[in-house]
């Protein structure tokens, strides 16, 4: 994301998931962001060493011709993006550079705000990029966030009256293009309380149960976008219930720290260990695809002004501008810097590049997840293509 607009939340969008004039997407995530923060810290957590490679099998010869087997049998990577509606026509073009490894596009295009009612963000539903990202051999399968009140999301998740409206409101902006699916990315409902969160997390299934089935019986594709579950985060999703009715569960492997919270990695090797472990355990790693980021937060570590998002090509050239050394922190697998700014103010940043994804896509591999999806187009080291490509 770059300032001024939005940036994804945990998949979404903030100044810099803009400063995403403020516009409503950035006090949406603005908002969204402290409950979105799955597995954000308020101070960074212990680090812990590299994961280690895992060990050759007993029966299957040297460690290397079984680490080659094991890599040979591994399924080809696949690669998702979404494309911010904010940097559309940039995005779109970066996509189509790129077409040749993106098996899916989802265009950020669709916000629910009630019951029965979808609105589109700018730009939203152009066959122009419809027709070319078909053209270049992508499936386009559009995001549906959600900008609703505190609450209101809940009361229609656990209405079946509610229910029923909103997912024929779905599927009218499902049939309303030649789209190849939805994307579902509902994430206030991350905030819910100890005592609604069962009643809520089974609606949200009941909702993607009947919204996959109705995708599936025209042929098209269901996409649940969700945060990742750790010991403390990302309970408010049914992994398993997910995992049984979409063709893919996206999972936000991102803002690890973020604005709100203390300097540090926006990913880090042992957290994706962890929230691999956990899913794969619930959904056929099959289905998953894990959020990589390509962007990163620039805090002041003083306090006296706002945390900024920078997409990586801002992060990058601050870096430079500023003469830091690039470093990248084998620990998390992230790079990072410091510098002074124009107030003497001490900044931190720490974001992602493709360096610090080929550092962090062994544990993938480990996890037998071949799937990705990119926040977002547009954001990312040129870099990354390369790496996703040779993995």
């Amino acid at each position: 994301m770059i300032t001024g607009h939005p940036t994804r939340a945990a998949r979404p969008v903030v100044p810099a998931r803009a400063g995403r004039a403020v516009t409503l997407a950035v006090l949406l995530v603005t908002a969204l962001l402290p409950a979105t923060a799955a597995g954000a810290s308020a101070a960074t957590p212990p680090r812990t060493p590299q994961l280690p490679a895992p060990a050759s099998s007993s029966t299957g010869g040297s460690g290397s011709h079984s680490a080659a087997s094991a890599a040979a049998s591994q399924p080809a990577r696949t690669v998702s993006a979404w494309l911010p509606y904010w940097d559309q026509e940039g995005a779109y073009q970066d996509a189509l550079r790129h077409a040749a490894q993106l098996n899916t596009v989802s265009p950020f295009w669709y916000r629910a705000v009630s019951a029965d009612r979808i609105d589109g963000h700018p730009g939203a539903g152009e066959r122009r990029i419809i027709d070319g990202l078909h053209g270049a051999g992508a499936e386009v399968v559009p995001t549906v966030m959600e900008t609703m009140k505190d609450g209101a999301l809940a009361a229609i998740l656990t209405s079946p009256t509610g229910r029923a409206a909103h997912a024929d409101a779905l599927m009218r902006t499902a049939t309303s293009r030649d789209y190849d699916g939805l994307d579902l990315d509902y994430e206030s409902i991350a905030a819910t309380g100890d005592s609604t969160y069962r009643a809520v997390r089974d609606g949200f299934t009941a909702l993607a149960t009947d919204l996959c089935g109705r995708l599936h019986r025209l042929g098209k594709k269901c996409v649940v976008t969700v945060f990742p579950q750790t010991a403390t985060t990302g309970r408010i999703w049914d992994y398993a219930a997910i995992g049984r009715v979409a063709d893919r569960m996206r999972i936000m492997g991102y803002n690890l720290h973020w604005s709100s919270g203390t300097p540090g990695p926006i990913s880090d090797l042992t957290w994706y260990d962890d929230i691999l472990t956990r899913a794969t355990a619930l959904v056929p790693a099959g289905k998953l695809e894990l959020g990589i980021p390509a962007y990163g937060w620039n805090w002041d570590t003083d306090g006296t002004s706002a945390t900024r998002h920078v997409t990586w090509k801002e992060a990058d050239a601050l870096r430079r501008a500023q003469g830091a050394p690039y470093t990248l922190d084998p620990v998390s697998g992230t790079p990072h810097f410091t510098y002074r700014d124009g107030d003497g103010h001490r900044r931190e940043v720490w974001y992602q590049d493709a360096r610090g994804i080929a550092a962090q896509l062994p544990v993938l591999r480990r996890h037998g997840v071949a799937g990705t999806a990119l926040w977002a187009l547009g954001f990312e080291d040129p870099e990354l293509w390369p790496v996703l490509a040779r993995d």
